[in-house]
């Protein structure tokens, strides 16, 4: 079992790293988006395979029940995101907003990109999740940049920045965190590897611990889009490639939340060190309400749901920051419901976009009459990520309202201050895209179906009823993350 589970988590680094040296090579757009998909698939069976067969961790890799959660849903979405991917990057060399020339690397990208975050998601040592955030981080610059116009280059140039900001900062908290561990642990890897750190860190200085913490909560969380480190989400949404604003969304957010949560564990392990909890409650709660507000200045659909996925990052912050078996509980469910969500709702946006030749709000009308697949799958989209029931983003965004509200009632109206503002924007902008009178050109466009269904469907059915097992399972990560 060691033995299939080692090559599962081969696979899952080696996959997609030998699909982007391959790929790279590749000249014609049909046959690289092909050979996307069908790496993407296996990297999506590698994951599923380590449900059956987890290997032993080493100093490098590690997989437990807290990643294996995310990776699973990691490789989900970027499969889907591939079929997505193949016929919307084929209407826009179709339409000449790309040309064969500035395409060349993209499929090779990313697959770099599905094997950072993989790597990030496995890593058993701090600075080889640093290392893995940071490759993530310059791979998507590129892939903002692909058109190539002014703006697109500007959003790169922004994002490129203040994520190097970010990485700066997280990588300052990182080397606080080896020199807290290296008196206890000593020198090298062991003073590195999360399994030696979490067995030790109540022996750690709690003043370096709680420097650390505050620059890594401030680096990585400029990578998951909270407040105010936020800036370059909203640019890196609306001028990229819409697959990217899909894997921004649904992916990268989560891994780099996902670093943040492996250092609260190391926090509440150590009863001396400052409590992590208010900081995350506070950034979170910013971050909520901050998104909601701007949502309703937004002209742009792609901004729009950049936004969006602002407040819903902040919501789960707000919760893993509240702590305990519920909240935790609810901050994991919302991890996977945000990322199918809003994932699926950037596909639907994507050929909108492509079927308008805009993406402009105030020109996006009609749409469940001009083209009813994409208008009504917005629809379901939308109506899913506001929170209505009985989607499963309700279901977590209820357990996160009463959780609150039977520790922190305050904090629990702010909460939900945020989350109804958010609501009332997005069904306001919706009523007017899909069932506004039509206006300007309508394009036919050719899409798949399927990542759209399968999202939306798992979404729906988590908010009907969780397995046993995925419960139980998630209980167990909630008592982990404290």
């Amino acid at each position: 079992m060691n033995a299939l589970g080692m090559l599962a988590m081969t696979a899952l680094l080696g996959v997609p790293a030998g699909a982007a040296l391959l790929l790279v090579l590749v000249p014609g757009y049909r046959l690289g988006a092909r050979l996307n998909v069908g790496a993407t698939l296996l990297s999506l069976l590698a994951a599923l395979s380590l449900f059956g067969a987890r290997p032993e961790a080493n100093a490098y890799l590690r997989v437990d029940d807290f990643n294996l959660y995310l990776i699973v849903l990691n490789n989900l979405v970027s499969f889907t995101t591939s079929l997505f991917s193949a016929s919307y990057i084929a209407h826009e060399l179709e339409s000449g907003r790309l040309t064969p020339q500035y395409l060349r690397f993209y499929h090779a990208m990313y697959q770099a990109l599905i094997f950072a975050m993989n790597l990030a998601l496995l890593a058993n040592n701090i600075g080889l999740l640093w290392v893995a955030i940071e490759l993530a981080t310059l791979i998507t610059v590129l892939m903002v940049g692909l058109y190539r116009t002014r703006a697109a280059l500007e959003a790169a140039w922004k994002y490129f920045i203040l994520g190097s900001l970010g990485i700066a900062l997280a990588l300052f908290g990182t080397i606080l965190v080896y020199l807290a561990a290296q008196p206890v642990i000593g020198q090298g890897l062991p003073a590195m590897a999360w399994d030696q750190l979490l067995a030790h860190a109540a022996a750690f200085d709690p003043a370096l611990l709680n420097l650390a913490f505050v620059f890594l909560l401030l680096g990585y969380g400029t990578k998951a889009g909270l407040v105010p480190l936020h800036a370059w989400l909203p640019d890196a949404h609306a001028e990229g490639p819409t697959p990217i604003s899909a894997v921004l969304s649904g992916l990268l957010l989560n891994v780099a939340l996902y670093a943040v949560l492996r250092f609260k564990m190391l926090m509440s392990a150590n009863p001396a060190a400052l409590a992590p909890g208010p900081l995350m409650i506070i950034l979170g709660l910013l971050s909520l309400l901050f998104a909601a507000l701007m949502l309703y200045r937004r002209g742009d659909i792609k901004r729009l749901f950049a936004y969006s996925s602002i407040e819903h990052m902040g919501i789960i912050t707000f919760a893993f920051g509240m702590g305990g078996p519920l909240a935790n509980f609810a901050g994991l469910l919302h991890m996977a419901m945000h990322s199918l969500t809003k994932s699926a709702i950037f596909f639907t946006v994507g050929h909108i976009a492509q079927a308008r030749g805009t993406q402009r709000i105030s020109t996006i009308r009609g749409l469940t009459t001009t083209h009813p697949a994409l208008g009504w799958g917005l629809v379901a989209g939308v109506l899913a990520i506001a929170g209505l029931p009985p989607f499963g983003v309700f279901t977590s965004e209820f357990l996160v309202v009463s959780s609150t509200f039977a520790r922190q009632p305050l904090l629990a109206l702010l909460l939900v201050l945020g989350l109804l503002l958010a609501f009332g924007t997005l069904l306001w902008r919706l009523h007017g895209m899909a069932f506004g009178e039509s206006q300007g050109a309508n394009t036919p466009v050719r899409s798949s179906s399927l990542p759209l269904l399968l999202h939306l469907g798992l979404v729906l059915v988590a908010g009907i009823w969780l397995p046993e097992p995925l419960v139980r399972w998630f209980q167990h990560v909630a008592a982990l993350l404290g």
